[in-house]
């Protein structure tokens, strides 16, 4: 299963950065002032009321920001059993370099509500091989 994860996250991996950097129609505008959000649940909130966006913008920041992060909280573990803690941590630091690199790139924004839903899908993801992990365990 280790050389499956490997291979999946290599791929998985340099097709997300490119959708953090590239999708959603996302251009380089020098005259561009930075944009961030530094208070949590901010984002969520406004898209949560629909106070921003419509539909499809709601279920793209909230649940997109969740699930396209499960793999990781999924596959690492596989790789090398981290606690739940500790992959937290790296995965953290991480995308807090990857939110940093969008705002000063201005090919995104720098939002502490991404870093926290993202979080929330490598737990979700975690979880998961948790609950895998012990169930191949059982039947041993």
């Amino acid at each position: 299963m280790k050389k499956v994860s490997v291979l999946l996250l290599s791929i998985y991996t340099p097709l997300l950065l490119y959708w953090m950097f590239f999708g959603f129609g996302r251009e380089y505008d020098a005259q561009a002032a930075y944009r961030y959000n530094l208070v949590p649940f901010h984002t969520i909130t406004d898209f949560a009321l629909m106070r921003v966006g419509g539909r499809i913008d709601q279920w793209i920041n909230l649940f997109g920001n969740v699930a396209v992060f499960i793999p990781f909280g999924l596959g690492i573990p596989f790789i090398k059993p981290y606690t739940l803690y500790s992959l937290l941590l790296r995965f953290g630091l991480c995308i807090l370099i990857v939110e940093i690199v969008q705002m000063l790139s201005k090919r995104g924004t720098f939002d502490i509500d991404d870093v926290i839903l993202n979080s929330i899908g490598v737990t979700i993801g975690w979880c998961l091989w948790r609950y895998i992990f012990n169930i191949n365990k059982r039947s041993l």
